[in-house]
């Protein structure tokens, strides 16, 4: 911004002299055009604002009738989107620096102002404050991405989790019940494969719509992903009262549903868990209820059933998958693919990332998901995450010692391990033992694991960053996804999770959300890779926004590193 778009200023400054100087200044060539209003009270300044339309704030902070934070607070109340700018004397910096923490956007010293130096901090001010606006502005979108599913607009997984627990608040005052119904739709993968995902997309909204007609304003109706819903039922008397509403709403699915021209028929499987008989949590509620739904499945479909202890097999699974994961390690049984991610602007590949694989001996192949979580919960993470590092490690020093350039290997970091004291040390221990130098990793962490160790985060991040150890920001947009952390915390990488991507051909708020994640990067000085490319639309619009990297399997599927290496001997060879 220039210093023309500055139309008025208004000056809070008791010295006439001050005030004087000012004006002088901006009389001056340069500064013809803004506009100067004055006030010498605090009192004074809160009118002017009310009566004139004002661009930017100056503020001395000793007057009549306020001094200083409490001047800046006040400001900041009268006028909170305008930019600030606060005048101090020499010996006053220190609360000068408060003052920028309270919400100013910058300060400058009296007795060492010049027509120059006022205006380039005018600019900064007014500059500083559109990005903050920006960033905010952001930062409340993603707030509600996070928390309400993008194709139904109805709440999410994490939503629901705290309509839940305050629904079990109100139960455990008033010695109420309350249900929770799981949902799965049958036949719903026919009306996908056959009339494709838009037509699917489409029914899934209509399907939310019969959802919440059926439901009074206290119950909550979630879409969990994919053809699973959940409905809170908040205030029940009786199990029988839960029952009548799972019967009202499967009969409501089962409606004909016309959709671009054809009337579809889909029907729902459902699970009930009462609270406190089923469960005393969020957690332990949904989880009983999709057992519960499971054995509907089981019983012929389109009908529900009541959770009962004995349906509980998915504990056992559970229970069974832990044993067998803490004998993987000394079994061998895991492994690592790699990913490649590529360079956005010359189609090379610049790094890999490690994704670990368990081949069961039993129940072949198990997908990350199904035991990551489960390892994090009994702390096996520890092991296997180190293991992890320490091979994706060493494979990298095999490539680069046969000279084979693959640009940086990037290893996710559970939160459990981050939290680990002696972390930076043992990444360090493992780094000497591959041989491999340190500005070759890429430790990519979560949302959470910054949430979860605010105190240590930002020294362990310090230490690991001072010996070159480069930081990525994973799966940005899906969980508490602050750009306050971007600016907190010292990390080189932002990657947006696939599930922006995916939809980014949509034109909408997912497009415009990405578009802005990609400039504010930028802006911090980040680098920015898109996670799940699939297809050439998705990566000519990352490329177009100026998107660094990109990986997914537009480019590669994860490969075990002997196929890695031969795509690495190709490239190189290239």
């Amino acid at each position: 911004m220039n210093s023309t778009a500055l139309r008025t200023l208004l000056a809070v400054e008791d010295n006439a002299g001050d005030a004087r100087l000012l004006r002088e200044m901006l009389n001056e060539q340069g500064g013809h055009n803004t506009a100067l209003l004055h006030a010498t009270t605090m009192a004074d300044a809160e009118l002017l604002l009310q009566e004139h339309a004002v661009d930017i704030v100056l503020l001395d902070l000793g007057l009549p009738d306020v001094q200083g934070l409490d001047a800046v607070r006040r400001a900041r109340a009268a006028a909170p989107r305008l930019p600030l700018v606060v005048l101090t004397g020499l010996d006053d910096e220190e609360i000068a620096g408060q003052a920028l923490q309270e919400g100013a956007q910058d300060y400058i010293i009296k007795g060492q102002i010049d027509l120059r130096g006022l205006l380039r901090a005018l600019r900064y001010a007014v500059e500083r404050k559109s990005m903050e606006d920006t960033a905010r502005e952001l930062a409340l979108q993603i707030a509600h991405t996070s928390r309400h599913d993008d194709l139904t607009g109805l709440p999410n997984r994490v939503l629901l989790n705290d309509r839940i627990d305050f629904a079990i608040s109100l139960a455990i005052r008033h010695k109420t019940k309350l249900a929770v119904l799981f949902l799965d739709l049958d036949g719903f993968k026919h009306v996908n494969d056959s009339l494709g995902h838009s037509t699917g997309d489409k029914l899934l909204k209509s399907i939310a719509g019969r959802l919440l007609n059926c439901v009074r304003g206290a119950d909550t109706v979630s879409r969990q992903g994919g053809d699973e819903f959940v409905v809170l039922l908040s205030d029940v008397t009786r199990a029988e009262d839960a029952a009548i509403s799972a019967n009202k709403i499967l009969q409501a699915v089962a409606q004909v549903h016309s959709v671009d021209e054809h009337d579809l028929h889909v029907t729902a499987s459902g699970g009930i868990s009462i609270y406190p008989d089923d469960g005393d949590n969020a957690e332990t509620l949904m989880k009983n209820a999709d057992t519960a739904m499971y054995q509907a499945k089981d019983m012929g479909r389109h009908t529900y059933r009541f959770f009962k202890p004995a349906m509980n097999e998915k504990a056992v699974e559970r229970l069974s998958i832990e044993a067998d994961l803490r004998r993987a390690l000394e079994r061998e049984e895991l492994e690592l693919h790699y990913q490649p991610k590529i360079d956005l602007t010359t189609g090379l590949t610049c790094g890999a990332e490690a994704l670990i694989r368990w081949n069961h001996p039993t129940r072949g192949w198990i997908p990350p998901a199904q035991f990551i979580p489960i390892a994090e919960d009994c702390r096996l993470i520890l092991p296997i995450g180190e293991w992890v590092l320490g091979e994706a490690c060493r494979q990298a020093q095999r490539w680069a010692e046969a000279g084979l350039w693959f640009g940086t290997m990037a290893v996710n970091v559970s939160a459990v391990q981050f939290c680990e004291l002696n972390f930076a040390q043992r990444v360090f221990a493992i780094l000497s033992q591959a041989g491999m130098d340190p500005k070759r990793l890429e430790l990519e962490l979560t949302e959470s694991v910054l949430m979860k160790g605010t105190e240590s985060t930002a020294p362990n991040l310090q230490t690991l960053r001072s010996e070159g150890v480069q930081m990525a920001l994973d799966d940005f947009g899906t969980g508490y996804s602050s750009l306050s952390y971007l600016e907190r915390f010292p990390v080189d990488c932002l990657k947006i999770d696939q599930s922006f991507i995916r939809q980014i051909s949509a034109v909408g708020a997912k497009s415009t959300l990405v578009t802005t994640i990609i400039n504010m990067a930028h802006t911090l000085k980040l680098r920015v890779v898109a996670e799940g490319v699939e297809t050439k639309e998705e990566l000519q619009f990352i490329k177009n926004r100026g998107c660094d990297e990109g990986q997914g399997y537009y480019f590669s599927r994860p490969l075990p590193s002997s196929v890695f290496t031969q795509r690495l001997l190709l490239s190189n060879s290239v």
